[in-house]
């Protein structure tokens, strides 16, 4: 199943996708970085480690050495710790305590500031006055080694700590982190509506959707400007059709001259041929009165005559 496995609860859109890569980005960054950090400490720690080695090797021949010279001065001059308390003002040694920067982790460090001279000089001056002496030189070189093996298991302490948590931060990176980013990433790319739900496909759509429209308006016009265009093309056509006798011949001109005369010459004649049936038409009864009026004045002088 794709997209299986932990996952970030999210919507699936274009903005998550991208926020998921950032952090995948980042994740991945950041356990490279710790990586390192923790190569750094375990590099340090193992020396560290080594040095603790030495320093306690070292410590247990020192302080072996101390005892046999304790014992020599107890046995030369018996017990002088109270001389030595009563005589002790000063302390002869004092510890610095620094600090050392190892890949962003704070290892304090311990040095010895030994202050010369001291304040039992007169201890053993009856007796065993060597012995005494031995024992102190002893003693500081115990002490001294004693404070660089405190300082270095500090130190040791410390980077164990921070190497443990590093190595839980690392391994949750890598094992939980970046697996449910990668699981969140395949989860979205896979989903069958992660881009249509997301902004920029919406506006993506929208704006398709402005395009075809003002692609639809643009062929309108187009089509509304082609018909224009056709109709004054079959206007202009019908103004210059009566123009097509102007390309005839001379010959056909002169014939259809010829024509036009012949027949205003006919219609002139049957015209005139009207006017004289019309005269005669209206002279004939003229004749009929005078006729009768001769018949009249005729009767006229038989009945007179009668």
């Amino acid at each position: 199943m794709s997209g299986a496995g932990a996952r970030e609860n999210i919507f699936a859109t274009r903005m998550a996708l991208t926020n998921m890569k950032l952090r995948l980005k980042g994740a991945e960054k950041g356990h490279s970085l710790l990586a390192k950090k923790r190569d750094a400490l375990t590099t340090r720690f193992r020396a560290i480690l080594k040095k603790v080695d030495e320093a306690k090797r070292k410590m247990g021949r020192v302080m072996q050495l101390a005892s046999f010279s304790m014992a020599e001065v107890t046995y030369a001059t018996g017990d002088i710790a109270y001389l030595v308390q009563e005589q002790a003002k000063l302390a002869a040694f004092r510890v610095k305590a620094t600090q050392e920067n190892v890949s962003g982790v704070l290892l304090p460090a311990f040095e010895v500031d030994r202050v010369s001279g001291s304040d039992f000089n007169l201890t053993g001056l009856g007796r065993g006055g060597q012995q005494v002496l031995r024992a102190k030189e002893v003693y500081a070189k115990a002490l001294e080694t004693l404070v660089e093996l405190a300082s270095l298991q500090t130190a040791f302490m410390i980077l164990d700590e921070v190497i443990r948590a590093t190595n839980r931060r690392v391994n949750a990176i890598e094992h939980v982190i970046i697996p449910r980013l990668e699981n969140t990433i395949k989860y979205i790319l896979t989903r069958p509506t992660d881009t249509d739900g997301s902004l920029v496909n919406r506006l993506k759509k929208v704006q398709g959707k402005k395009k075809r429209q003002a692609a639809i308006t643009a062929a309108a016009k187009q089509a509304i400007t082609d018909a224009q265009n056709k109709s004054v093309k079959s206007t202009k056509t019908d103004e210059t059709q009566p123009q097509g006798p102007v390309a005839a011949t001379e010959e056909e001109v002169e014939e259809g001259v010829v024509a036009e005369e012949s027949a205003e010459v006919a219609d002139e004649e049957v015209t005139v041929e009207e006017d004289a049936v019309g005269e005669t038409a209206v002279a004939e009864p003229e004749v009929e009165v005078e006729e009768a009026t001769v018949d009249l004045l005729s009767t006229k002088d038989e009945d007179v005559i009668f």
